[in-house]
């Protein structure tokens, strides 16, 4: 089955963009928004619009198969690609990626995917990764449609591994509702909560750290007022976009004592802690990441930490994992460009038996939802982010009845 076109539709987000160097330089909240002006490279404002690409692949027998390309809430940060605008990529995609895709054997997705990959612009430089992003996920589904196989079994199949027989756990995000949201996570149950808006250090952390400290003693007393269960032991999730490093100014000590406060606080419930800190460089930040994860093996603290910023490519992710620089790698898809490139790093963490989760962000689509389902299950990821929006309820819907529909479909197929 060979592609008769590729066409490009102008789309939007689930989320917004988030200037977070303007957040952190004193932008005030102004409702839904904020005030004050942008600190950060192709920001016309502190809050915009999130935009999408959506890109559609026509098969010869006239099918198509979906993907779109969008880009990360906090995008232009901790060394990331700008702000995606979708006016200024179409064109792109339209000059340099529909004229290579035209006529290709939909055979085999991971030979497609790095033809992406190699594709350079008019500078010789990398495709914007939302433009890589959203064009291998149209790519994944056109495989699978051509095979008239699930995109799990796609995976499965060219990256050698098994789809999951039980579904991937679910880490759904609250955004800056942290209270009312952690509600609906709990009565829906979802595994792993609430993640949180904790990305202004003193601000949404307290001065010492007692604001947090006090969300997770209520989360703990919220689980156990509102499961319908003692079955019901959700995991908690906190992200802190580097927060405490404005708390601590990046004190090892302290900054393992307070993480052995978080985990004493949370027990008798497990607790996974996002981003503690940032120090501004990439080769800075493996560093730390390095000496703290030994610190909290050497103090025995009970708390499982996840990395995210500064570890943003494919080499990122190989690093982080050769360093044990963290418990669970945030397989960030979005900043990776190909899915090719975050399939690879989930298959390298697990070698060097680091966690995988499969992530992204709130300013995804309901398209890229749906295929990074099929790929946590034909890889076993240790976690899935519910995504996009922050609503919970949809992102939540959205990937936890994919991961079903798969589950139920491929338990039909083993009758047959």
């Amino acid at each position: 089955m060979k592609i008769l076109d590729v066409i490009c539709a102008r789309g939007i987000s689930g989320f917004y963009y988030d200037d977070l160097k303007a957040i952190r330089a004193g932008a005030e909240p102004d409702g839904f928004t904020y005030t004050g002006k942008p600190k950060t490279q192709n920001y016309c404002s502190v809050r915009q619009a999130g935009e999408a690409v959506s890109v559609m692949i026509i098969l010869e027998n006239g099918d198509m198969a979906y993907g779109d390309c969008s880009a990360v809430q906090y995008s232009g940060t901790f060394g990331r690609y700008p702000v995606f605008l979708a006016d200024a990529f179409i064109p792109i995609i339209n000059r340099d990626i529909r004229p290579a895709l035209i006529s290709e054997e939909l055979d085999d997705f991971r030979r497609l995917a790095k033809k992406i990959e190699a594709i350079r612009d008019a500078q010789g430089l990398k495709l914007h990764p939302a433009l890589r992003y959203g064009v291998t996920q149209a790519l994944l589904a056109a495989v699978a449609r051509s095979k008239k196989k699930l995109m799990c079994e796609i995976v499965a199949e060219e990256y050698h591994h098994k789809v999951s027989e039980v579904a991937v756990p679910i880490t759904a995000q609250s955004g800056a509702d942290i209270y009312s949201n952690a509600d609906k996570m709990i009565i829906k149950q979802v595994p792993i909560i609430p993640q949180g808006l904790f990305n202004n250090g003193i601000k949404t952390c307290g001065k010492n750290g007692e604001r947090l400290l006090e969300y997770i003693a209520w989360l703990r007393k919220r689980v156990a007022k509102l499961r319908s269960d003692d079955l019901y032991v959700p995991v908690f999730h906190l992200v802190l976009h580097g927060s405490l490093s404005q708390v601590f100014y990046n004190d090892i000590e302290q900054t393992v004592e307070y993480l052995k406060k978080m985990a004493a606080v949370a027990a008798p419930f497990r607790i996974l802690v996002e981003d503690p800190v940032e120090l501004g460089d990439a080769d800075i930040q493996l560093g730390y990441m390095k000496k703290l994860m030994l610190r909290l093996s050497e103090e025995d603290v009970n708390v499982k930490i996840i990395v995210d910023e500064w570890c943003n490519t494919l080499e990122d992710i190989k690093a982080y994992a050769d360093a044990a620089a963290a418990d669970i790698i945030h397989i960030k898809a979005p900043d990776l460009g190909s899915i090719d490139n975050a399939i690879e790093a989930v298959l390298y963490c697990k070698d060097k038996s680091i966690g995988t989760y499969w992530g992204g962000s709130c300013n995804e689509t309901d398209d890229s939802a749906i295929i990074s389902s099929h790929i946590a299950m034909g890889l076993n990821c240790d976690m899935i982010l519910a995504k996009p929006g922050m609503g919970v309820d949809e992102a939540y819907m959205m990937v936890h009845n994919e991961i079903q529909r798969i589950l139920a479909l491929r338990k039909i197929c083993k009758l047959f």
